[in-house]
This record gives C-alpha cells, structure tokens and sequence, in this order.
C-alpha cells in the first residue's frame, strides 16, 4: 500500500493515548455519520509500544489529591473495566499507606472518592493501619510510622503491551490505518493552522493533528513555535514570569526475582498495588547503614508479565541537556542505578518480613525511563494553532485510557468538562491544580 499523501485525521504516536483516540474518533465519526475510521491514519517513529506506554508498570490507580484528576480517572478506570480480558487488566485495587504529613491530603481523597462514587476505605491510626495491613492484606507487614490507610476497592493494574495491541485491534476493526517507522520532521502551518505533517517518507495533508507523543511532547512543541518559558499566575494572584515549560524527570523502576506467588495476600491470592510513603529513617536491608531520612515512596506489585515484584520509587529531576532518544532501556543515560535498587529492596524489607534478604535476588536488568513533565507536573489537554490537539499527558499518561474518548468527542464538537481544568491556559488565569505533600510529583 503506498504512503498517504493526506488523511482527514493524523494521530501521532502509537501508545495508549494515540491508539485510544484513533479507535473513539472512528466510533463517533461512524456515529455520528461524519464519516469512518478510514479517515483516521496513526504514524510512529517506532512500533506500537515503542515509548513510555510500552515500558510503563501499568499501575490503574484514582489516588490523587486534585479533584480534576480524580474523576478523570473515575472515567479511565470505567473504560478498563469494559474489556477487562481484552486488556490484561487485573482490578485488584490500590493502596495507598502514609505517615502522618500526609493523614489530612488522603483524608480529603477518600472523602472526595466518596462523593463521586468511586469505593474506598479509609483507615487511622497507627494501631489500625497496622491491625488492618496484617489482618486483611500481609501477615508479615511490618512498616512503621504509617497513620492513614487508604484501599481503593477499584483501580489495580494492566498488561501494557497486551493492551496496547487490543487498542490497535479495535481501531484497525474499524478502519483505522496504523503505519509505524514513520518519523515526523515537522509541521507545515499557515494562517495559524497545521495543513501538512512533515515525515521523512512525504507530507501528510490534513484538517486535524492529534499528538501524544508522550515523552516526545516538548520537541513538537518546539516544531509549533510554542514557548519554551511562560508566565504563571499563582494562587495568590502573583505573577511569576519566565518559568520553565518543560522538565524532564527521570523515572526509576524495577524488579525483584521471585516468584510472582512469592507476593500473594494472606489468602494467597494476587494483592492490591501497594503504594507506601513514609517519613521514618530507612536503613540498608544489606548493611544496616542510613539510606535516607526524608520523606520517600515506592509501590510495588507481584506482576506475572514482569516475572517478579515490579515496582518503583520517585523520580528525580532531569538537569542539563536532554536527549530522549535512545529511549527506555536503551538508553545509556537514563535506567536504574545501584541506589536506586538498593534503596528500593531495603523499602520492600522495611515493609514487609519476606523481603529482609531478598535484596540478593533483584534482577539486575536495563529498565526505566524519562518523562517530559508541564510546570505543575499535570496534563495539558488542549488545541493549538486552530486544529492540533496536544495530549500533554506529563507522564501520568498509561493508566488515563479514557483520555481519547474524550479528545474524541472534543475535536468533534461535543465540549468534555473532563477536560476543561487541564486547558493551557489554566497557568495565564491561575486556576491551579491543589498540590499534595506527597514525595512524588504526579500525587
């Protein structure tokens, strides 16, 4: 088949964001008799997969302090609960266990969930929380200093490759055409409006551009003449100019070599994703020395994909020069290091008993990535120069499959109040994200 020379719709990128978008657009385009999914062309520099959604952990989670993304995700969790199978999505809910810093912010979370539907239980005090975590989760849980539980009953996590290709399934079922080893070199405009993607096989004509290129974004927004620096009204009505657009964050995770049922619950079955932040000292499993004693994170789940415990810690910022390509494992800048596996073994041991010695088994293999991130570390949903929808996702973006129904909907006229609170101009108006005390920046 030859290469297009035009498309009424290109997507770019082929993660979940484009793949979602690409299958709802055909769906309301057939709907709404305006049209198929033959309208609809999805090109990437790689694979299906080939960035941050193929390499991510998966974890489906509404844990956020910001009531915005709250039901966002309420509306994304819904989506994966439609096709459960087809997605290799797992509902075994999500954890979230603090210290006490954190007890009002996911007091305010659970309260909220309440209140949009969304089932959780919410637990204080630290003899609860501990009663709780061994009684119902873990017989050997064991951290300390943890004041507030919160369970999400829905939520968990998803087999990110198997789907992404059920995404591609869905959308190619309707008509829609996905080319990869496409590189995208610019973007033709005139009067304000994207008429042409440039790629290294031709130009593409159009009427519409949808990008979500994940950690990719600020080089097509560099490719719109967008700025680099922006001014940003706070919460107290000051302005604060000249702030940086983009940064990069690097994203650490790994996994530990047991058995996946090495994980299971006290009823030996597959347990919640378990996220714990905790401001007690964390001292070496391996030696005993201090590894830190400021606030710190790290999730983990036992993950049959991955062949372990996968899991993670926060991020760090990205300084200098960036360069996102070599991508992922590939990359020779931007995997794990020995701290972080260390660190991240010694938090398993400081939570759970089964883990003391564990630290030996950890599979020392490539993994992480980086993450381009917008100033107050949320989304960015929005059109630029008249027909470029950017899904800006600042890396909270896997887990957000709901995300291309309503850009969908969007680019066709319906107006999404999902999506209303992440425009661009949320920052020149100073209608802000609240921000949590959480050590991680996407919380």
């Amino acid at each position: 088949m030859s290469f297009p020379a035009n498309a009424k719709y290109v997507i770019i990128g082929a993660g979940i964001h484009g793949l979602s978008t690409a299958w709802h657009l055909a769906l309301e385009l057939k709907a709404k008799k305006a049209g198929s999914g033959k309208d609809v062309l999805v090109i990437d520099k790689g694979a299906i997969g080939a960035g941050a959604s193929g390499i991510a952990c998966g974890i489906i989670r509404n844990n956020y302090f910001q009531p915005a993304m709250r039901e966002l995700m309420a509306h994304s969790v819904a989506l994966w609960e439609e096709d459960a199978e087809g997605y290799g999505y797992h509902p075994v809910g999500y954890m979230q266990i603090s210290p006490e810093v954190m007890h009002t912010d996911v007091a305010e979370i659970h309260k909220q969930q309440n209140q949009i539907g969304y089932e959780s239980v919410f637990i204080e005090g630290e003899n609860d929380c501990m009663k709780y975590m061994k009684e119902n989760i873990f017989h050997d849980w064991q951290a300390k200093n943890i004041t507030s539980v919160l369970h999400e009953k829905k939520g968990g996590y998803a087999h990110n490759t198997k789907s992404l290709y059920r995404l591609a399934d869905k959308a190619e079922a309707e008509g829609v055409r996905i080319i990869t080893g496409v590189e995208v070199t610019g973007l033709k405009t005139d009067n304000d409006a994207v008429t042409a993607v440039e790629t290294a096989k031709g130009d593409i004509e159009c009427e519409w551009v949808i990008i979500g290129a994940g950690p990719w974004a600020k080089g097509f927004w560099d490719m719109l003449a967008l700025p680099n620096e922006i001014d940003i009204k706070g919460k107290d009505g000051k302005l604060h100019k000249g702030v940086q657009m983009w940064t990069y964050w690097c994203l650490v995770e790994g996994t530990l070599g047991v058995p996946p049922e090495y994980a299971m619950n006290n009823e030996g079955k597959m347990p919640p994703v378990i996220h714990v932040d905790s401001d007690a000292p964390l001292y070496s499993s391996e030696d005993g020395s201090l590894i830190t004693d400021k606030l710190w994170g790290i999730y983990y789940k036992p993950d049959f994909h991955f062949g372990g415990v996968q899991g993670g810690a926060a991020p760090y910022i990205v300084k200098g020069d960036v360069s996102v390509d070599p991508y992922g494992i590939d990359s020779p800048d931007f995997t794990v290091t020995p701290e972080f596996v260390h660190m991240w073994t010694s938090a398993l041991a400081y939570c759970q008993k089964r883990y003391e010695d564990r630290y030996k088994v950890y599979k020392n293999e490539p993994s992480g990535g980086i993450g381009a991130f917008t100033p107050d570390n949320f989304p960015v949903f929005d059109v630029f120069k008249q027909n470029c929808f950017m899904i800006l996702d600042s890396n909270h973006g896997y887990k957000m499959l709901g995300i291309g129904k309503l850009v969908a909907k969007q680019i066709l006229g319906e107006e999404q109040a999902l999506l209303k609170p992440f425009r661009f101009d949320r920052y020149a108006k100073g209608e802000l994200h609240p921000v949590s005390h959480s050590p991680f920046p996407w919380s």
